[in-house]
């Protein structure tokens, strides 16, 4: 079957993560700067977290421009992806009410750890489908910032219980790293 329909979905899918993120933002009452200090965390979660899922659509989107076909396996991959990118509001909302707190900074970390481990498992799916020679296995090579944002996120959820806001700071550092455009991808695809 054609991809076309796993992108609507995908795309669908991310666009309600975000809309839930941004209802959970609460309007400060008040027309002071001191009337925005009680929201700043959640305003504070909320962008990393928007970046995060920014991102996973940014690659996502760039990823399924290699896939011609899908099968059962692909689509149960992106599913479970979807899956954990699905409970990145309720880390979001538990991070902004419980700002710099260790357990909802670890569980943060372990939010963002799991669709880094999904997204992995996508990329494996699509490899095995399209083969070894296939376009995504050429375009992400030896992977270094997929390699090594599993273990940042490992190390940010075990700092999390000492220095919160060093755990963010890790957090933030692998957005940082991926944040930065990605040409992997799109080079392959001008040479296939």
């Amino acid at each position: 079957m054609g991809k076309d329909r796993l992108a609507a979905f995908s795309d669908g899918v991310i666009a309600i993560i975000i809309t839930i993120m941004v209802l959970e933002l609460k309007i400060p009452h008040g027309a002071d700067f001191a009337d925005l200090k009680p929201v700043a965390p959640h305003f504070a979660s909320y962008v990393l977290s928007f970046i995060y899922i920014g991102i996973y659509w940014n690659n996502h989107h760039h990823m399924l421009h290699t896939v011609q076909r899908v099968d059962g396996l692909i689509l149960w991959a992106n599913a479970h992806l979807l899956f954990w990118l699905s409970l990145v509001p309720a880390a979001n909302a538990s991070l902004g009410g419980n700002f710099l707190m260790p357990a909802p900074v670890a569980l943060y970390g372990l939010t963002l750890l799991m669709p880094a481990l999904a997204y992995y498992l996508l990329q494996l799916a699509i490899i095995h489908r399209q083969g070894k020679d296939s376009v995504l296995r050429r375009a992400i090579g030896l992977d270094l910032k997929g390699k090594i944002s599993p273990f940042l996120y490992l190390g940010a959820i075990t700092v999390a219980f000492v220095s919160p806001a060093a755990s963010l700071g890790i957090d933030a550092l692998v957005a940082l790293i991926w944040l930065v455009p990605d040409r992997r991808i799109e080079n392959a695809i001008g040479q296939g």
